[in-house]
């Protein structure tokens, strides 16, 4: 990776500010803003059935070939040594290493022909968890506040919450690996009001919590106010610090931390131990089962948008030893923790008004390297849909003989955000606004028509 280009004041530089303000006083670091603005434009043509949105991101990318489009037929140097197996949907095989996705498959739709010309991975993560090419995007361009929103700063800009509610919440892991700062994971050129609520800690530890909801040691929510007045009085005189986005970003936040430390539903979403063992289990007591069991509460409470990352920064990023890791590390927690979201979201009846996404930023190479493993492949990959009206048990696209180049119509991350957006309805053309005040397009694809039985798709 290129290391000369150094992180923006995003993340770690960012909290430290944050606890000037608020933390030595109550005890949180919260991050979210409550100021109102535009609405949505006109419609995109789809019918809005979600309220939520659940993005499983497989950060540094998974093999499409061995998982949802394997390649049996292939020569060896491509297909690899794992087998297909039969699901549910006649015609239709994943990966051995995937039966209870298998046992699901009617529940969830494939797309084959995901594509983009990009094979970096901090430029692809931004297009994919934007649905717009990074601006100005160059190989290891790290985040900074000139990015495009992610999905839940664009939803706080147009849906505006005055609840306790955080419009989105990332977990379990921040995607940062010194000096590299992923973009696409805040609000970008929204400014930091926008920006998601972080989540760092690992809901499958045994003493897991959110410190952002907890108070203080010794303080009650009835001695709040008085230390709101204080706070306030504390915040009028303070001077020393710069007066720059992050700085004037603290009373908003401070004001909504009190909402949330006395919302008892955003307490409870969090508090896994309230779930019964049995479901746990089903889960998986794992950090990927536990995350999406998370992110299920979460939207149960109505947060819009939940990111879970699938592992720490490039977790899937399998140069060598693929066959190994992906066996025995990385595919059968996914294949337990999605199938368990996807068992729960449809038996709640949460399934038809909640959009579930599992994807990484690219593809692996058709070609086993030398070290046994695939490189970045942009050019072709597959993504998992479910739910909001998604028409479940069918292949949307089709790949080449050796998993290299879409046959069919080419789909990219553009039309991911466009379906993401059209799902919540907001419009993807509706305008949003840049620093300077310039007037821009939210997303520029389309919605992924087939997803939903629609042929339309010119």
């Amino acid at each position: 990776m290129n290391t000369r280009h150094l992180p923006s004041s995003v993340g770690v530089r960012r909290r430290e500010l944050l606890q000037v303000g608020s933390s030595a006083l109550l005890g949180l670091s919260l991050g979210r803003a409550l100021e109102a603005q535009a609405g949505v434009g006109k419609s995109a043509g789809l019918t809005p059935r979600a309220k939520s949105v659940i993005l499983a991101f497989q950060t540094g990318a998974c093999s499409h070939h061995d998982t949802f489009d394997m390649k049996p037929e292939a020569s060896a140097e491509a297909r690899g040594p794992f087998k297909p197996i039969a699901t549910t949907v006649p015609g239709f095989q994943v990966c051995e290493h995937l039966p209870k996705l298998a046992e699901r498959a009617k529940k969830y739709a494939i797309v084959r022909s995901l594509a983009h010309r990009d094979n970096n991975h901090l430029m692809s993560t931004h297009h994919m968890l934007t649905g717009h090419f990074q601006p100005g995007g160059f190989f290891d361009k790290v985040a900074s506040r000139d990015d495009w929103p992610c999905y839940a700063a664009a939803c706080d800009l147009l849906r505006p919450r005055t609840d306790a509610i955080p419009s989105g919440v990332n977990l379990p892991t921040f995607l940062m690996s010194a000096p590299l700062t992923w973009p696409g994971q805040h609000g970008g050129l929204l400014a930091p009001k926008h920006d998601p609520w972080q989540i760092t800690s690992d809901p499958n530890a045994a003493d897991f919590k959110v410190d952002n909801l907890t108070l203080a040691a010794g303080m009650d929510v009835d001695h709040l106010e008085d230390r709101r007045a204080l706070l306030a009085e504390i915040n009028a005189r303070q001077q020393v610090l710069d007066r720059n986005e992050e700085q004037k970003r603290l009373t908003n936040q401070q004001q909504l931390a009190f909402s949330m430390l006395t919302s008892r539903g955003l307490h409870e979403a969090f508090d896994l131990k309230r779930e019964p063992d049995a479901v746990r289990d089903r889960y998986g007591r794992h950090t990927y089962g536990q995350s999406l069991l998370l992110a299920r509460r979460l939207v149960e409470i109505g947060v819009p948008i939940v990111q879970v990352n699938l592992g720490r920064v490039q977790q899937w990023d399998n140069h060598a030893n693929i066959f190994a890791t992906l066996q025995n590390q990385l595919l059968p927690p996914v294949d337990q923790g999605m199938s368990a979201l996807l068992d729960d979201l449809e038996a709640s009846g949460r399934l038809a008004e909640t959009l579930v996404i599992l994807v990484g930023e690219f593809g692996r190479t058709p070609k086993i390297n030398a070290q046994a493993g695939r490189d970045h492949w942009g050019y072709c990959f597959s993504g998992l849909f479910a739910g909001a009206g998604v028409q479940g048990g069918q292949v949307i696209g089709k790949s080449d003989a050796m998993g290299a180049y879409p046959l069919s119509k080419a789909y990219t991350p553009d039309d991911v955000g466009a379906t993401v957006y059209t799902s919540l309805g907001i419009d993807p053309e509706s305008t949003i606004h840049d620093r300077q005040g310039r007037p821009l397009q939210l997303n520029l694809g389309r919605p992924i028509a087939p997803l939903y039985g629609s042929s339309n798709d010119a």
